[in-house]
């Protein structure tokens, strides 16, 4: 495979990488109220209805208005993909690979503009956002380099007077739902995983943050992808999600979110529409209910720092976000009090200002769900610091830990999605495994221990799809810590690994007789 070096994370402890980004955060505020269009069939589109982003650390701020595609303008965009269909996956690999690099390389010159835009959109701090922005330039160069490599095919026998050979083709059109929390790292990898394979895509960005989504596919078109092989068509999911999903031309659906959303996806796609010809296939990635185990025999204070960074790190709004920490009974006060000093030294604040760990969360709707399972902690649990929440001028939500919380509990079996943390304790490594494995969902997951048969013990039996040793549970790396989870937690589909394109593409058999 041809090597490349990962876009490593920007050191903000220098002064000239911090002024460049206040430099990129001037730039992007010149673009608010800007209107971005719809993409069909190459044209720009602009509609009357709008989805309008505001900044979550203040809300009346408008980062940006983009256009909103209705039922007729889906068809349409489902037309055209088919339409260019059989023109993209004629393409040789190389050539769709290099669209990849160059958009990477476009990317990596701008990268500060496009974490930025993410601080005002989504309220990613300074080390989050440019975070997710490596992430994406790390999905645009490994998938490239890993579709050059599966057009070889893969081996297989021959016989005497028999040429066997196997390989793989796009499947068609696709529909990309990508979520609104990484929203250019997995709205980027998502999308350009079902186009470097040959197919042609419907993408459909969060109605939280579409704006960097709008810029994303700029970048795309100046990197070359020609006309009608991404269709660009944000809109209410109400009225375009589930038609476009129960579509008959629709080939696949890649969907990133909600458990709720997840399975009404997979439920409505299964269904056999009049004039479908296939069965489609669905790649899902449902959320967590992430957990640390914390040993007896564990070093403490790291426990503690990967407690608070896993679980408040982006607020908590991540799938992978640890908002379970089973401790040994013999170490659990200890490292419920470090965790909780380390809690109160948190910064929260406006993501602009360089220093802020916690910003806000992303929106009203999130905030009031939030505020109401810290309600409910207080009374599964003992509210140990935090609770407190702002929304005067942004959407505000102080780190907070639980103590002495039931297994069983909400706040312990259920997604919150914010800077919650339960603590409940165990009396022996098998009790702490089997606490962490009375969840639903399958994600990620840690063992803070020193103890290598309890390592070894989690690594077969700790029901996740992602899992640490003696570190956080979030932060996994483009090809390193292939991503995705088991049980309610998704398709497993691995972003990031080897096996990921495969999900958009079909393997052939051709046989000849010599």
């Amino acid at each position: 495979m041809i090597p490349y070096e990962h876009a490593e994370e920007t050191d903000f402890s220098k002064e000239e990488n911090r002024q460049a980004y206040k430099e990129a955060l001037n730039k992007v505020r010149g673009d608010f109220h800007r209107e971005y269009p719809l993409l069909i069939d190459g044209e720009e589109i602009h509609t009357p209805q709008k989805l309008t982003s505001y900044n979550p650390a203040d809300k009346k701020q408008v980062v940006g208005k983009v256009s909103m595609a209705d039922k007729e303008l889906a068809e349409k965009a489902i037309e055209s993909a088919w339409k260019h269909f059989d023109t993209w996956r004629k393409w040789p690999a190389k050539s769709r690979a290099e669209i990849l690099f160059k958009a990477a390389a476009i990317f990596r010159r701008r990268r500060h503009e496009f974490s930025a835009a993410m601080t005002v959109e989504a309220g990613k701090n300074y080390v989050e956002a440019d975070g997710d922005t490596a992430e994406a330039i790390d999905f645009l160069e490994y998938y490239g380099r890993q579709m050059v490599e599966l057009d070889k095919g893969k081996p297989v026998l021959s016989r005497l007077n028999e040429h066997n050979e196997y390989f793989y083709q796009p499947m068609g059109v696709g529909f990309i739902i990508p979520p609104w929390n990484f929203p250019f790292a997995i709205m980027c990898g998502t999308t350009v995983a079902a186009l470097v394979t040959g197919n042609t895509v419907l993408m459909k960005p969060s109605e939280k943050a579409p704006v960097v989504s709008a810029k994303f596919v700029e970048v795309l078109r100046e990197a070359g992808l020609p006309d009608g092989v991404l269709q660009f068509i944000p809109g209410d999911p109400k009225e375009i999600g589930d038609y476009i999903v129960d579509h008959p031309k629709i080939r696949f659906i890649n969907f990133t979110g909600s458990r709720a959303t997840g399975t009404r996806i997979y439920e409505r796609a299964a269904k056999v529409q009049k004039g479908q010809k296939w069965l489609k296939r669905v790649v899902a990635e449902m959320g967590g209910k992430d957990t640390i185990i914390v040993d007896k025999d564990a070093d403490l204070e790291l426990a503690a720092k990967s407690i608070v960074t896993s679980a408040f790190g982006f607020s908590g709004q991540k799938c992978s976000a640890c908002s379970r920490a089973i401790i040994h009974q013999d170490v659990y006060d200890q490292v419920l009090e470090r965790t909780a000093e380390l809690t109160k030294e948190v910064t929260v604040g406006d993501p602009a200002e360089y220093g802020t760990l916690v910003g806000p969360v992303i929106d009203e709707i999130q905030f009031n769900k939030i505020r109401e399972y810290i309600d409910i902690g207080k009374q599964e649990g003992k509210l140990i610091t935090g609770g407190e929440t702002d929304d005067s001028k942004g959407y505000f939500v102080q780190p907070t830990i639980f103590a002495d919380v039931d297994p069983e509990a909400r706040i312990m079996q259920e997604e919150i999605f914010g800077p919650v943390v339960a603590f409940t304790k165990a009396k022996d490594f098998e009790e702490l495994l089997a606490i962490a494995n009375n969840t639903d969902y399958g994600l990620t997951g840690s063992v803070i221990s020193r103890n290598r048969e309890h390592l070894d013990r989690a690594r077969r039996d700790f029901n996740v799809g992602n899992l640490y040793f003696n570190r956080g549970c979030t932060g996994s790396i483009v090809g390193l810590q292939p991503f995705g989870g088991v049980n309610m937690s998704g398709t497993n589909a691995k972003a990031g690994g080897p096996d990921y394109l495969l999900n958009f593409m079909e393997p052939k058999s051709v046989s000849e007789w010599l």
